[in-house]
């Protein structure tokens, strides 16, 4: 059931894009026990002149291949499954498609399990 949107600057192959996608799937699926073929992603270039960041946000320094990461989920994880996504995520990045960890920022929505349709206009875990 999450729903990611990955912001990134323009300029990256489509396999980097790809990459990014699988490894945080992967993580999703080992951390947080999603199932199969729940895959809901969007992934979003951006202009430097339409993607700002704070260079040194509690002394991290990041870069231009800063990658905004924004997972939205049902309110159902505990603190320690949401560390140990935050770190998966992390570490399957840096392997491929090679993204220094100080890039990769995370940020997780957690809504109520009524909040989501996954088509035909029903409320299925209402």
């Amino acid at each position: 059931m999450p729903l990611t949107r990955i912001s990134l600057r323009k300029g990256k192959s489509p396999e980097y894009r790809k990459a990014i996608v699988d490894g945080i799937y992967l993580a999703l699926r080992e951390t947080f026990n999603v199932p199969e073929d729940d895959l809901f992603m969007v992934v979003s270039e951006h202009d430097a002149d339409g993607f700002f960041y704070g260079a040194t946000y509690l002394d991290i320094a990041r870069s231009d291949d800063l990658v905004i990461i924004q997972v939205t989920v049902s309110n159902t994880r505990s603190v320690e499954q949401k560390k140990a996504l935050f770190k998966r995520i992390a570490e399957v990045l840096t392997e491929r498609p090679g993204l220094r960890p100080e890039d990769v920022f995370i940020n997780l929505l957690e809504v109520e399990k009524e909040n989501w349709s996954f088509g035909h206009g029903l409320a299925q875990y209402a």
